[in-house]
């Protein structure tokens, strides 16, 4: 568990606008059940007076208040969203001011109650529904305990150099000159990691040179060996992180046909790409009948699987309080289903990549699994990445030829 509050410097004065707006975001998550990220967003496009330091105030007490919900909670004595506010404005060395109304302990209270912290069950210094950690538990075993820690620190932002456009050393000098001191990822030819707290400014995102991708997404497109003039399918494209990382493993040489029901994502996804230069992408939206109408016309296909996403802890907290058993059950079926149906796609010698974003064995080996006891495909490597071994987000992937 995350120490809470170390030796604490000259408690800084907090701006009362921002503090009620922090909250703010905080409540509409917790009760509105909004995304943090597009309650974010919508707050700094709200209010585009603020400042770096204000947006990093907002954005730092939103995501750890959100993070970090039931121990603030135990530490203010309250699960009152003003009093978790207060709790973690203490963490982060402000003074809470007069002004400041919540039903809970004061600071030095909440600092004596730290001890008592480390004592409380997992579900609680970690900061976690009870049902998400007994299924974590009865999943993973003994790695529970190491993921679920490593999924409640803060994620460094990992870029994909996208080869289109240049390759990774110039990138490297690009990026600096705008101050950006990046670093190779050992092992991922194309990705870079920023230094904690750095982001990529949004008028460098819009010239295409790198994309934003965690290192272990990165992982997922080379397990297909994409070649260049083969067809290729990614089955549940989104907004295409992937589809782009095929079309620049392929030198944007034969095609790769980006799938998905969400028109906004593939809209989305067109303008990624024409910003990357991958002219080799074509967008389709899913009917019923896409599976029949491209029977057996893929050299490669992707299932990027709707799953949990309890790997992305780290860069969205909010999910784990807003996932609820019923609706993983239901992704569980809904992969299976994609496996089945979608897998006529593909030609007879093909390859396969099923993938998800979650460390859930029921969610993903359970899934392939499924598939091998109906034949016609073998196995031919699996690539789990474990956040507490990589530092990265949780991934699975698994490779399969089909006979």
């Amino acid at each position: 568990m995350l120490r809470f509050f170390g030796k604490l410097a000259r408690p800084m004065k907090m701006h009362r606008i921002l503090a009620e707006a922090a909250a703010g975001i905080v409540k509409s998550v917790f009760k509105e059940h909004k995304v943090l990220d597009q309650g974010l967003a919508a707050a700094f496009e709200e209010n585009p007076k603020w400042g770096k330091r204000d947006r990093s105030f907002i954005a730092e007490t939103v995501f750890e208040v959100v993070r970090w919900k039931r121990a603030l909670s135990f530490l203010a004595d309250s699960e009152e969203t003003n009093a978790i506010c207060a709790a973690q404005w203490v963490r982060m060395g402000h003074e809470i001011p007069d002004w400041w109304s919540y039903k809970g302990l004061a600071a030095d209270e909440m600092i004596a109650r730290e001890v008592e912290l480390a004592q409380q069950p997992r579900a609680v210094r970690e900061s976690i529904p009870d049902w998400l950690d007994e299924l974590g538990a009865s999943e993973l075993g003994a790695a529970w305990d190491a993921e679920i820690a490593a999924l409640n620190r803060r994620a460094p932002v990992f870029l994909r150099v996208n080869t289109l456009r240049n390759t990774r050393p110039e990138a490297i000098e690009w990026l600096a000159s705008a101050g950006l001191d990046a670093a190779e990822v050992p092992g991922l030819p194309d990705a870079l990691v920023l230094p904690p707290g750095k982001a990529l400014p949004k008028a460098m995102r819009s010239e295409g040179r790198v994309e934003i991708q965690d290192a272990g997404s990165q992982m997922i497109a080379p397990l297909l060996d994409p070649q260049p003039g083969e067809r290729v399918i990614d089955a549940c494209s989104g907004a295409g992180g992937k589809a782009l990382h095929l079309a620049a493993l392929m030198h944007n040489e034969g095609r790769v046909l980006a799938m998905d029901v969400d028109a906004k994502k593939l809209a989305e996804l067109e303008r990624r790409a024409k910003r990357a230069g991958a002219t080799c992408i074509s967008p389709k939206p899913i009917t019923e009948t896409t599976p029949a109408d491209f029977a057996g016309i893929a050299d490669r296909l992707l299932i990027d699987a709707p799953c949990s996403g309890l790997g992305t802890l780290k860069r969205q907290p909010d999910l784990k309080w807003r996932l609820k058993p019923a609706q993983l059950q239901r992704v569980r079926g809904l992969q299976k289903e994609l496996l089945e149906s979608y897998a006529i796609m593909l030609k007879p010698g093909g390859r396969l990549v099923y993938a998800t974003c979650s460390i859930l064995p029921s969610e993903n080996r359970a899934a392939v699994d499924s598939l091998l006891e109906k034949g016609g495909f073998d196995l031919l490597e699996e690539r789990p990445v474990s956040p507490a071994a990589a530092g990265f987000d949780g991934f699975y992937a698994a490779a399969l030829v089909k006979k």
